[in-house]
């Protein structure tokens, strides 16, 4: 008997420190600019300015891509983003999967592409792209870097950007 009143005491303890979070539905701005005379278009998610819970994705993910086959303006080619899409698209839902992360901008500038996620859980998503690595599931390279940032000062340059 006392076994199964501490059972339903811990259930309920958990329960109580559960929280549900409402992602907000992607809402997506284009913005162009010229970076060291080449031109940089951004595809920024801007559902994410006021999210409130902001903290609980506290990891900030930044992966570059590095373009093989470019035009004289430094863009991807059609043929290159033909290649480079669909393994962007992919990556985006993956890392996405579960309300794990939030997709906040893809980026192409000077032979990259560069896609920008905030993250709850980084040992999942670190884990998911270490085995496209080491499994040369990748058509092109790409590096990424991950940095806690609760503040989500990694992000406010972006932001800045839909002012002007």
């Amino acid at each position: 008997m006392m076994k199964k009143l501490f059972n339903k005491l811990k259930e309920k303890k958990l329960k109580e420190n559960q929280v549900r979070i409402d992602l907000p539905a992607d809402s997506y701005t284009i913005l162009e600019w010229d970076q060291e005379g080449l031109p940089c278009v951004c595809v920024l998610n801007t559902a994410l300015k006021n999210f409130e819970h902001q903290k609980i994705f506290g990891w900030h993910l930044s992966l570059i891509i590095d373009f093989e086959e470019v035009i004289d303006n430094g863009m991807p080619s059609i043929k290159e983003r033909e290649i480079v899409d669909p393994f962007c698209d992919q990556l985006e839902e993956d890392i996405k999967a579960g309300g794990n992360a939030l997709f906040l901008v893809r980026e192409t500038w000077n032979k990259t592409r560069r896609l920008v996620w905030r993250v709850y859980d980084p040992e999942i998503t670190d884990q998911h792209l270490k085995q496209i690595i080491n499994n040369r599931k990748h058509p092109r390279q790409f590096d990424y870097r991950m940095v806690q940032d609760l503040e989500w000062e990694q992000v406010e340059w972006y932001y800045k950007l839909l002012k002007k």
